[in-house]
């Protein structure tokens, strides 16, 4: 089992940046893929972006590309969400992830383990 605490959000302004962290413990780090997701109100959970265990690949949905970036430092156990560019529809709450696999996966049942949530709003 791991344990995922999300960190980072928070309200900023249309066009601005947030960085999204999530500090893992438990199971081996470096032996899992980890993802982002977001649920705005109202709407299904939906992915964001993921990363391989090694960090040599990603994924994005394309509503983020060009603005999100995902990366891992395998030594802090913490995956990191940069998320530059925020539009008003990039409001939601924030998931982090651990997946079941070393490589990538985007459906939801592919990912064992889930934080809390951080909230990211973004105002026009």
């Amino acid at each position: 089992q791991v344990q995922l605490v999300e960190s980072g959000g928070g309200l900023v302004q249309a066009g601005g940046s947030l960085r999204l962290s999530c500090a893992a413990s438990g199971r081996t780090f470096s032996t899992y893929a980890m993802g982002w997701f977001r649920q705005a109100p109202g709407k299904e959970r939906e992915f964001v972006a993921a990363i391989s265990w090694s960090g040599g690949t990603t994924d994005y949905t394309d509503s983020v590309k060009g603005r999100f970036t995902i990366s891992r430092d395998n030594a802090k156990n913490t995956v990191y969400l940069q998320m530059n560019s925020l539009k008003p529809e990039d409001t939601a709450v924030y998931y982090c992830a651990a997946g079941r696999y070393a490589s990538l996966v985007r459906g939801s049942a592919d990912f064992g383990s889930w934080g809390q949530g951080t909230q990211v709003t973004v105002s026009s």
